[in-house]
């Protein structure tokens, strides 16, 4: 079962990445995530957040084009 959190070895994995680079859309998201009053943990990212912003941007333009 994969856990909640995923770490930079994954998000690089997963966008095709340098882990420098997906340390930094960690950071990212999980500065969104404090704003919204979240709290989070440095160096994971949780896992549903990272799928909604990373794929569900990906849907939403697939359908503006279509």
């Amino acid at each position: 079962m994969a856990s909640r959190f995923m770490r930079v070895d994954e998000v690089a994995r997963e966008l095709d990445v340098s882990e420098a680079y997906a340390y930094k859309i960690i950071k990212k998201l999980n500065s969104e995530l404090s704003e919204m009053g979240y709290i989070t943990v440095a160096g994971k990212l949780n896992r549903d957040y990272f799928n909604k912003r990373v794929y569900s941007a990906e849907n939403n333009t697939e359908e503006k084009e279509g």
